[in-house]
């Protein structure tokens, strides 16, 4: 109904001051007879519009909708746009055409009209110092159903939530149930520990090795891991050993606001750092090889495969590469080759003899990350690449015509592809690990029905399993073991396989996230051997490397901390 003054939307309290008495504020009447400008029957409340006029307030009130969808209407002064208050300099009043504004604004507007009258900011009427009338409100509130809501789905929320802590309460009392079993099995060997400490030649500490829950059948260990030292690191995430010179390359981030992508190269033993700078749009460092020539390869996220001199700590070639490099690893039959896996999914070949891009593209199976890559030599000599994604193992024919991988059979339904450890240089023995794969349903939640039986472990990551392949022929691999074990829920964790005296025996290396630290298995059994010594954070990378010497070593990273163990057969 359209009206030729602005119509108020709550009911105006009655003016009090002696000031405002003088002179009442005049009353508009509509077309058809209606009181517009100070009638109100909505709410006792004061609101306010920004318009400069009763049509405009009219317009914007049959746009209610598109309001409602920028938010709820504030209680504040069309002037300052601040909340007004009940009392004070700027309590809530208004003037003689019925707008409302803050006091003080209305007092400053005054004074800057250096008159002693002044127009309505919004609908350009005049009024008076005296025509200030103060509301008194004991309290300013916009009705918001939009609020109540809130408030509601709020409270669904919170009764939710202190039912998961009830619930992970009861988790943490049995994980602490669990805690004290373990501690009394370490007790009970501390007398076995403390002998092996004795007998170790160099005073190096022997890791500690805690009973299993499984009968060990009376068998002895095949390798004693040395802890040879600790190094305090921040931020670490991926490192590479090069056993020969005893040097490891971890990347992290520098300490400062900056926060560049750095290598640190480590001496094992005199313990001597030197931090590496790496070019501008590097970022993360998410893979390190060590190559036998004394080449740093690394893949980063800033989309480079780069070349670190060892000597010089300078990069010598640098790829760009199409996608985010993932992966990476040098060739075990040559120096020149070295090898990307991208974040597409796709893998690249490279000849460090050609400095101008690869020499092969070669697309997977998915647009899955290629998260590892292990070069390898059949029986009859031909270069072959394993790698793993999300979907499982593959193996790739990079000397042949092939374009595409090769699932390994048998790891189909097994679930997400988390970590792939190999035997290097035959690959005759490969342990693939994987996480229960969740499955979402239409509306776009995890579907109940889709995740894996296994029960989740709060805190302790997830129960997943180990899967051992053996190799049957050139580009085939048989399934022949599985074992549960403690799997991260987010990380791509990192694994190994560690060759023993003897032939044929081996031992498969994992970052148990229950232990937040290494546990071992014996091939092809997967009977638990030995658990090293923990860290405070869940290990991010494992690796093994052996000297040309024959000397073999592994090294156990956590963001905060590195492990360096000597393995004696």
């Amino acid at each position: 109904m359209p009206a030729s003054g602005t119509r108020s939307r709550g009911r105006p309290p009655q003016p009090v001051e002696e000031g405002a008495r003088e002179e009442e504020a005049p009353v508009e009447v509509g077309a058809d007879g209606e009181v517009a400008a100070r009638a109100s029957t909505a709410h006792p409340v004061p609101q306010v519009s920004s318009s400069s006029s009763g049509e405009e307030d009219g317009e914007e009130a049959g746009d209610g909708d598109d309001e409602d969808a920028e938010g709820p209407l504030l209680p504040s002064c069309p002037v300052c746009m601040n909340a007004w208050t009940a009392d004070g300099e700027h309590r809530v009043s208004c003037i003689p055409c019925g707008h409302v504004y803050g006091r003080s604004c209305l007092e400053k507007w005054l004074a800057q009209c250096g008159k002693k009258s002044a127009t309505c900011p919004q609908c350009g009427k005049m009024f008076r110092q005296k025509n200030i009338i103060n509301l008194y409100a004991p309290e300013i509130v916009v009705p918001n159903n939009d609020l109540e809501k809130q408030v509601l789905s709020l409270r669904d929320k919170n009764e939710f939530l202190e039912n998961q802590q009830q619930k992970l309460i009861e988790e943490v009392k049995e994980y602490k149930r669990q805690i004290l079993y373990q501690q009394r099995l370490i007790n009970e060997s501390s007398s076995k520990r403390q002998k092996m400490a004795e007998q170790s030649s160099d005073g190096a500490m022997i890791a500690e090795s805690l009973p299993s829950l499984r009968a060990h059948g009376g068998s002895i260990d095949l390798c004693k891991f040395v802890l040879q030292n600790e190094f305090v690191l921040d931020g670490a995430r991926v490192m590479g050993i090069d056993a020969s010179s005893q040097i490891i390359v971890a990347s992290g981030r520098a300490p400062g606001v900056s926060a560049e992508h750095v290598l640190t190269k480590i001496c094992m033993f005199s313990r001597q750092e030197t931090k590496v700078r790496l070019p501008p749009n590097t970022k993360a460092v998410r893979d390190i090889c060590i190559t036998p020539g004394g080449l740093a390869i690394f893949a980063s996220l800033g989309r480079k495969l780069s070349l670190l001199s060892m000597t010089t700590n300078n990069v010598v070639l640098q790829y760009d590469l199409p996608a985010p490099g993932w992966s990476c690893s040098g060739d075990q039959t040559g120096p020149n080759h070295v090898y990307a896996g991208l974040q597409n999914g796709m893998l690249l070949v490279f000849d460090t003899r050609q400095t101008k891009g690869p020499l092969h593209s070669l697309s997977g199976l998915s647009t899955n990350p290629v998260h590892t890559i292990h070069s390898v030599v059949d029986d009859s000599g031909s270069m072959k690449i394993i790698s793993a994604s999300s979907i499982g193992p593959c193996i790739w024919d990079v000397d042949g015509t092939e374009t595409r991988p090769n699932l390994l059979t048998g790891t189909e339904n097994q679930g997400v592809c988390i970590s792939l450890a190999c035997a290097a240089p035959s690959s005759d023995l490969i342990v693939a690990s994987f996480r229960p794969r969740v499955e979402f349903s239409g509306d776009g939640s995890a579907s109940q029905m889709g995740i894996s039986q296994s029960p989740t472990l709060s805190g302790s990551g997830k129960l997943g399993c180990h899967a051992l392949l053996r190799r049957t022929s050139s580009t085939s691999f048989v399934k022949e073991q599985i074992c549960n074990g403690n799997v991260s829920e987010l990380r791509m964790s990192k694994s190994a396989i560690i060759p023993c005296s003897g032939a044929g025996q081996h031992l498969f290396a994992y970052g148990d996230e229950s232990l937040r630290g290494v546990r071992t298995w014996r091939l092809p059994s997967f009977q638990p051997c030995t658990d090293l010594r923990p860290h405070r954070q869940p290990i991010l990378d494992l690796r093994f490397a052996e000297s040309s010497t024959g000397e073999k070593y592994l090294g156990c990273l956590s963001e905060e901390k590195l492990q360096v163990f000597r393995i004696r057969s």
